[in-house]
């Protein structure tokens, strides 16, 4: 399995941005799809986004749209998020995750592969 590491997580204002950085070791990300996910205390993990293995096609959750943007560097072994227009209700722990699929998936147990979570707080 490959091993993933999230990091750029921190505190935000309210409009501001923050990149969020996944770096992958022990298998090359260039053969997993990737995806972002979020939580916070006492909800389930939700979808975020996803990218597919090339990076030429993404999904984001309607919540997201229009404000975060997800790109990956297969030489680096890296996925990106970037997001903008930060709002407090974006607060919660953001995790890092691939799949070994052909196609691009939401589903959360199509993720084989998680790391340990950037916490992503934006004050009002």
């Amino acid at each position: 399995q490959v091993q993933l590491v999230e990091s750029g997580g921190g505190l935000v204002q309210a409009g501001g941005s923050l990149r969020l950085s996944c770096v992958a070791s022990g298998r090359t990300l260039s053969t997993y799809v990737m995806a972002w996910f979020r939580q916070t205390p006492g909800k389930e993990r939700e979808f975020v986004t996803t990218i597919n293995e090339s990076g030429d096609s993404t999904y984001y959750s309607a919540s997201v749209k229009g404000r975060f943007t997800i790109s990956r560097d297969n030489a680096k072994n890296t996925v990106y998020l970037q997001m903008n227009s930060l709002k407090p209700d974006d607060t919660a722990v953001y995790y890092c995750a691939a799949a070994r699929r052909s196609y691009l998936t939401t589903a959360r147990g199509d993720f084989g592969s998680w790391g340990q979570g950037t916490q992503v707080t934006v004050s009002s």
